[in-house]
């Protein structure tokens, strides 16, 4: 018979976040696939547990997978975790488990810390829908194509954010979503844990400097815009912005490119739009 793989979340800060289910697994399996193995041990030894444990990140994830599977195969049981959280969830995890399942290896999900919902339940945002949409592309341009994708979702909108793009992500959210109200939640769990709320320009403006923007961060975003800002998708449209920058001084092929570039459209599209915003 095969073994299990179990997944199991473990803290995002604080060591106390973890469940007894999670430290009995911890202690029983024969091996533990960690993202980083002296991350993992810090937790491992802080409760005395001395199982084996292997690597499992981003750079070695296709023939580790191939090995612990093999492991499993031959009856061995294996428990992945991440470096904080949940594993698959921003984190290696994913191939493992899907391969194990194809396999027929029975997988076992241990529930347990996730930032993500963390910082929806703290933040007072809407929280009977919500979209993940993991981490936002670091260039501008893309990243304002990924929100103009999901501007009229009807969700709260969720995103994990490093420190040196958050001021940049809240800019692009307030002109792409229009004023909304946001929530930056900042380490955690973590001596330093801060969640802010207000106005993504409000917010834009707090965390503008490196060092007020530190360390782990989930950005919220509220599903609607404000009531003065409801008609934000009417004003941004394409026309209306290619007319603006046509008044700026711009010709038509040059104020159409720029206005592509502040939709995070391509070109082709953005005149596409255009020519069915004009209805010619």
């Amino acid at each position: 018979m095969p073994g299990t793989l179990y997944v199991v979340a473990t803290p995002i800060g604080n060591l106390e976040d973890i469940t007894h289910r999670a430290l009995r697994v911890l202690r029983e399996v024969d091996l533990i696939a960690c993202e980083d193995t002296r991350h993992t041990r810090k937790l491992l030894n802080h409760y005395g547990i001395k199982t084996k444990v292997t690597s499992y990140h981003d750079h070695n994830e296709r023939e580790r997978t191939v090995e612990l599977l093999q492991a499993l195969a031959s009856g061995r049981n294996v428990a992945i975790v991440s470096d904080a959280g949940t594993p698959s969830i921003s984190d290696p995890g994913f191939r493992l488990v899907s391969d194990a399942g194809a396999q027929g290896i029975p997988v076992v999900a241990l529930p347990g810390p996730t930032a993500l919902i963390a910082a929806l339940v703290a933040s007072g945002l809407p929280t009977d829908e919500f979209f993940f949409a993991g981490f936002l592309p670091a260039r501008s341009g893309e990243r304002r194509a990924r929100l103009t994708k999901l501007r009229e979702l009807p969700a709260t909108l969720i995103f994990y954010e490093a420190p040196h793009r958050i001021a940049a992500a809240l800019r692009d959210a307030r002109e792409i979503l229009g004023e909304r109200k946001a929530v930056v939640a900042r380490e955690l769990t973590k001596i330093h844990e801060e969640i802010a709320r207000g106005r993504l320009s409000e917010l834009a403006e707090q965390f503008g400097s490196d060092e007020r923007a530190r360390g782990e961060i989930v950005l919220l975003i509220d599903r609607t815009p404000m009531e003065s800002e409801k008609d934000v998708g009417e004003v941004r449209t394409i026309a209306t912005l290619v007319a603006g920058f046509e008044e700026e001084g711009l010709d038509h092929r040059a104020a159409l490119k720029k206005a592509a570039r502040e939709l995070g459209l391509s070109r082709d599209e953005a005149y596409r739009r255009l020519v069915a915003e004009r209805g010619n």
